[in-house]
């Protein structure tokens, strides 16, 4: 049986998860592939500390260049996240005829335009499936099973963290900075938080996907981004009470006017099979024209479960290494010729529902005000509910839904709601999505 050496950049969490994976697996592994897979070399920035994996059979090395430039090794995996050194170690790996694997989302985010030519240049293949909600095949489901379909649109929780802060504040009614802190003592949310809860790490990945599904270069730039550190439970309470649940959504849909690509907070149905992921776990629906909605669902991160995507991607590469480069499938699932620069539309263009609660003065004609000015603008109200004041002095909560709008014109409405004597406080305002 052919023997394939690879090496990996970083020995890290999901290094050492690919490295006992291959090994408890490796049966099944090479009648998969056709191959034995061996991990011959593993680069760290320190090669004596602990890890989760045995390391006997590697050769380490605190150098990245020597995996680059070890003839032996036909696959190069780059696990060591951030975009430089990765970047240039890919770019050198491709064109010494080495075939990569990443799980590096912000990379392919924001440079995978430029390293997926150097691969097409190089005849070999960068694969990143690792990179996108961790164990769950959605890239090769979309590039491949999926390949039938016009995409009309896809909405995704692929931040574990985030959906992880969102659940507890569900469950428990705790406030945003309680959960994070949980988080950050779990493990789940890294010490400077910012990429998981301002919603970061989903643009990268929304990105990619949105890519993936309209068959246009990456934008990373253009995507949308409003993180879950706003969201308060007492939303969160109101939210339910009319049926939904709040999750940090990554939303790319294309339109006649352009593509949508936006991660945000919303509102989603509560019977909806998405709006109940809960905890660290991912899922991903993806609306096929002739298929209909499809959903994917697993873990987001983890050691072994990132592993097995990064696998996967060995795997494919081994069958494919007697093949000629030509009858590859696309980086993005497109022919090179296929891909098409689209309109991106910005987020005042958008059109969706809105959840808006509003802090008002207890008293009469108020609203009154609010309804006229939203229809005075196009807007429709799907429900209402009002919360009366629970003690002397505080104020009463208006809750709204709207009908679908124009981002643009529920900004203007809620600039002359917001202006008026009896609401002293900016509106709390909430995308809502049906998702069907």
């Amino acid at each position: 049986m052919k023997v394939v050496k690879v090496g990996l950049l970083g020995l890290g969490t999901v290094g050492g998860g690919t490295v006992n994976v291959l090994t408890k697996n490796a049966q099944d592994i090479s009648r998969r592939s056709g191959c034995e897979i061996v991990v011959s070399s593993a680069s760290a920035r320190d090669i004596t500390r602990p890890r989760i994996c045995n390391t006997d059979t590697l050769h380490l090395t605190t150098d990245s260049q020597e995996i680059i430039n070890d003839p032996d090794v036909q696959i190069v995996v780059e696990l060591m996240g951030g975009i430089e050194p990765a970047k240039s170690l890919i770019l050198e790996a491709l064109s010494k005829g080495k075939h990569v694997v990443t799980a590096n989302k912000a990379l392919i985010a924001n440079h995978g335009n430029e390293l997926f030519v150097a691969a097409a240049e190089n005849k070999v293949t960068l694969a990143y499936e690792a990179a996108i909600a961790g164990g769950i095949p959605i890239v090769k489901a979309m590039r491949e099973g999926l390949s039938a379909n016009s995409i009309e649109w896809l909405a995704g929780i692929i931040n574990g963290t985030g959906n992880f802060i969102l659940t507890e504040m569900f469950e428990k009614g705790s406030v945003f900075s309680d959960v994070l802190k949980e988080a950050q003592e779990l493990g789940y949310a890294e010490a400077d938080p910012e990429y998981d809860v301002e919603g970061i790490d989903a643009a990268h990945k929304l990105c990619i996907l949105a890519s993936l599904a309209f068959g246009m270069p990456l934008n990373f730039e253009r995507v949308y981004t409003e993180g879950i550190s706003t969201v308060t439970p007492l939303d969160i309470a109101y939210a339910d009470e009319l049926g939904y649940r709040v999750k940090h959504l990554g939303v790319a849909r294309k339109t006649k006017m352009g593509v949508e690509m936006r991660v945000h907070p919303t509102l989603i149905p509560e019977k909806r099979l998405i709006a109940n992921v809960d905890g660290v776990m991912n899922a991903v629906v993806v609306k096929g024209n002739a298929v209909g909605p499809t959903l994917y669902y697993g873990a987001g991160a983890g050691a072994e479960a990132t592993a097995s995507a990064v696998i996967a991607d060995i795997i494919d590469i081994c069958r494919d290494l007697d093949t000629p480069a030509v009858n590859a499938v696309p980086a993005l699932g497109f022919a090179t010729s296929g891909l098409e620069e689209l309109p991106i539309l910005p987020i005042e263009s958008i059109t969706t529902a809105f959840y808006l609660r509003l802090s008002v003065e207890d008293k009469p004609g108020v609203m009154a005000a609010i309804t006229k000015i939203l229809a005075d603008h196009g807007i429709s109200i799907e429900a209402v509910q009002q919360k009366e004041p629970e003690q002397h002095g505080d104020k009463a909560q208006v809750i709204l839904l709207t009908d679908s709008v124009v981002e643009k014109s529920l900004i203007n409405a809620l600039t002359e709601i917001e202006s008026l004597d009896s609401i002293n406080q900016p509106a709390v305002r909430i995308r809502v999505e049906s998702l069907q």
